[in-house]
């Protein structure tokens, strides 16, 4: 049977690990501190912190900007769970808005959604295609929409425009006009959980990006206390002589990254750019140049002379299929011994985001993207070979649901 994402462990990650466990720090400590600069060189932002998810991320962004009941966040109907769960964590409204037919968000969809209550948008680079951020950071800016805005607490007072919070859990590497992912937008968050390109097992990153006059270290120290219970100083502080006093400042979270995760996360950032995204693209051209040549294979965009995947998911569609076929499809491939998957069935069909009194058919893109969709294995030990035995899966698949 060929996986569908397993992660990558190899001997350098085992050593470095095996390097943490001895070190004494197995908890936030001088790795996770490493793996945040790391992080912040690599992106071009300001500031990077460290947490245990990227949903903790999302969720401590939100908190800190004051969202709360009343307001209203837009969000993609098509997305993971986790982009909406936290809105309705901080007591706010969802907004869902549709898609474009590269799965990302519609800025004209967008648009018509932002209200006075509007605090935040976040797009989402779904399978590591970045969003058109220059027109999302245009967007905001435009005086008719900052007129809208209505700031109450003092972040959104300094800021005076809605936030832009990208949700960039599969884009890490991601390019856009020659830009990292990171330092895009506003606030950027990664995901390393472990199906993700860049895997600490469970873990996340906020990336710092705000303009002036923000002050990116000051929130740094506020965040790095609320992702503590609201504790001034993490373990690592209160290891230096006389530094064992200190207070909280609010009833925070315990969304603190390990060290233990972070030692994993700096050996696949060391080798990202020259390894780990040079065999995900080389698998993308393989499947692109295999299935590029039916006319039933609608082939997913990756790459444009502005943006650049991070080769996260390949999304294969099915040209002029139901809902219904393409499971028929997905379940001929699986009897061939090949695992894939789709991303993602759209929130709006979810029961708790059906009960709320949301409704698939308000947005019909990102219902066709779903219904005719496949996601293939992509990882770093996937071989050309076996690259190949997927294909061979998915052609004879499709040839005999639908002829």
């Amino acid at each position: 049977m060929i996986p569908f994402s397993p992660p990558r462990m190899d001997q350098r990650i085992v050593d470095e690990v095996v390097d943490t466990l001895f070190s004494g720090w197995i908890t936030t400590g001088p790795k996770t501190k490493k793996f945040e600069k790391m992080l912040t060189a690599y992106g071009g932002h300001k500031v990077t912190l460290c947490v245990s998810s990227a949903s903790a991320g999302l969720e401590l962004m939100l908190r800190w900007f004051g969202v709360g009941a009343g307001d209203e966040v837009i969000v993609p109907a098509y997305t993971y769970s986790a982009t909406a769960n936290v809105v309705v964590h901080c007591g706010a409204k969802v907004i869902f808005v549709d898609v474009n037919a590269d799965f990302n968000i519609s800025l004209d969809a967008i648009r018509k959604a932002i209200t006075s209550k509007t605090k935040v948008i976040i797009p989402v680079d779904i399978a590591g295609f970045p969003c058109d951020y220059d027109a999302l950071n245009a967007l905001v800016r435009e005086p008719e929409i900052q007129a809208l805005f209505n700031p109450v607490s003092r972040e959104q007072i300094e800021l005076n425009r809605i936030l832009i919070l990208s949700d960039a859990a599969h884009s890490i590497g991601g390019k856009y006009k020659g830009k990292q992912v990171g330092n895009l937008t506003d606030i950027t968050v990664y995901s390393f959980h472990a199906v993700k390109n860049l895997t600490t097992a469970e873990g996340g990153a906020v990336c710092l990006n705000l303009p002036a006059p923000f002050d990116h270290d000051e929130i740094y120290r506020y965040l790095n206390a609320k992702s503590l219970h609201g504790q001034t100083k993490d373990a690592l502080a209160k290891t230096q002589i006389g530094s064992w006093r200190y207070d909280v400042i609010e009833p925070g979270y315990k969304y603190n990254m390990t060290d233990i995760q972070a030692s994993m996360g700096i050996i696949e950032l060391e080798r990202y750019e020259s390894d780990m995204l040079v065999r995900r693209k080389a698998i993308f051209d393989r499947y692109s140049e295999a299935l590029g040549k039916f006319s039933w294979a609608e082939l997913p965009l990756f790459e444009t002379p502005e943006k650049t995947s991070s080769y996260h998911v390949y999304l294969l569609r099915i040209k002029g299929i139901y809902e219904d076929q393409r499971d028929k499809i997905i379940q001929e491939i699986f009897n061939r011994e090949v695992a894939v998957n789709v991303h993602f069935v759209p929130l709006p069909m979810m029961t708790y985001y059906k009960n709320c009194g949301y409704r698939i058919s308000d947005f019909p893109v990102a219902f066709d993207n779903y219904s005719r969709e496949i996601s293939l294995p992509v990882y770093y030990n996937l071989t050309d070979d076996m690259v190949d035995t997927v294909v061979k899966s998915v052609i004879e698949s499709v040839q005999t649901v639908i002829g």
